[in-house]
Order: C-alpha cells, then structure tokens, then sequence
C-alpha cells in the first residue's frame, strides 16, 4: 500500500528564508497523525506544501503517491477559524454542498447524486439537523463537524485538519476526536491534525510529525510523548503521566 506521504530530504522555505528542512519520513495509509510545534515552527506550512499550494525548496516530496498538487480532490481540508469567513446567510447545506460542487464552471443545478453526497456527508458527522441553519448561528463543535462534512463529501483519501480544537469545550473536543476515530474505520482515511495540545488526541494518534530545532521530524506517538523531547520541543518543563489504566497525558 502507497504511503499516504512520504518526504525525502525535503526543504520548506519562505521568500529566501528557510522554515525547516531535513525532513525525511513516511505517514502509512490509515493513520491519524498529530503536528505538533512551537508558534512559528511551519505546522501549516507542512500543510500548505501537502495542498500544493508551496512548493519544497529542495528535496522529493509525494502526497499519495503523486506530486502534490493544487486542487487535489483526494484531499480534504478543514483550515483554522473557516466558519468565521464564511459570512452571516450561509447554510450548513450550502456549505457542504460547495464541498462538492464549487470547483464547477457554468450555469446548472445540483444533481441527485450531488445531493445525496451532501446529505449523507452530513449525516456521516451527525449533523442532518444542522443542514438549513446558518453557519454563524452554530457552536463551536456544531461548525467544526459542518466543515469536516465539507471536507468529505468529495470522499478524499486523506483529510487535513488545522487546530480544529480551537474555541471548543472539553466535551466538544472528545466529540471530534470520537468523530475521527469513526472516520478513520468506517473510510480508512488517513488524517493529519495540526494541534497545540495532544492530550485531547492522545487516545486516537498513531504518530506524530514534530518540527524541532529548524528540522521536520516523524515519530510512533509513544516515542514522541516524552517529557524531555517535549520539553525541549515547547522550550518549558513538560511532565508525561501515565494513569493507572495505561493512558497518558501531559501536563506544564
């Protein structure tokens, strides 16, 4: 099975100035991987060259076994704070429906088949009771799982998430990782979520990239949720716990 990506001595660079480089690591197919860094440490960068939307200053990169490119329709994305541009009129239907459609030219209506994708991504995330109610006038976790359907229903192969955390209550946050969890079984998609604090993950991830001193690196997630590396990586005392249970989780 292709790997899902696949970086070879790859360079992220800005106008001139290098992000990271060194990056050299696989994600497989079926994961559900965090992207953990400090402020400034090209988290969405790594997303942005996975769109095709900037390009490696050096090195092989490959996103499902091709060249990444704009426009990948096996590619889902749920970027930071989306509901808040999409303006005050806008339905959760509408929005998903654009998921499906808005890369069409031309004058003509939805089809059947365009329709029923749009109904079942919704009911997919638990969200068919949301379908005619403006965006804006939804909560957090209800707008999260609107965007998440918007990313689906064009059934990508790979689904990206930025801080989808944010803004949202303990309960909503264990209501999207659930969700991804779901995801990852019912599809096999494989997932990517930019994210500050893995605690809330911790229970779903199987790896995990870390941008580390100006370099990209991947690791199994019981590798990487580890006080010093953490530590070093956040530049501030960081503590791994493990419960009773066998879970973990980190505290500052």
């Amino acid at each position: 099975m292709t790997d899902a990506i696949a970086l070879d001595d790859v360079t992220a660079a800005r106008g001139g100035t290098v992000i990271w480089s060194e990056g050299t690591f696989t994600i497989s197919t079926g994961t559900i991987v965090g992207v953990i860094g400090p402020n400034g440490s090209g988290k969405t960068t790594l997303l942005e060259m996975i769109l095709g939307l900037l390009l490696p200053a050096s090195g092989r990169f490959a996103v499902l076994g091709d060249a990444p490119h704009r426009g990948n329709a096996r590619v889902g994305y749920v970027p930071q704070n989306y509901a808040s541009e999409t303006g005050t009129g806008v339905r959760s239907r509408d929005l998903v429906t654009l998921g499906r459609t808005g890369t069409r030219w031309g004058v003509g209506g939805r089809s059947g088949e365009d329709r029923a994708a749009v109904d079942a991504a919704l009911a997919e995330v638990s969200a068919t009771d949301l379908a005619p109610r403006r965006v804006s006038q939804l909560s957090g976790g209800q707008q999260q799982r609107v965007a998440i359907a918007q990313a689906l229903v064009g059934d990508p192969d790979l689904l990206l998430l930025d801080e989808p955390f944010a803004n949202l209550d303990v309960h909503n946050q264990h209501e999207i990782v659930e969700l991804l969890r779901s995801l990852r079984e019912s599809r096999g998609v494989t997932i990517l979520v930019v994210a500050h604090d893995l605690n809330s993950l911790l229970s779903v991830l199987d790896g995990a990239v870390y941008l580390l001193d100006g370099h990209a690196h991947y690791g199994a997630i019981g590798d990487v949720v580890d006080s010093a590396l953490l530590s070093h990586l956040y530049d501030t005392p960081i503590k791994v716990v493990r419960t009773a249970q066998g879970d973990l989780f980190t505290r500052s």
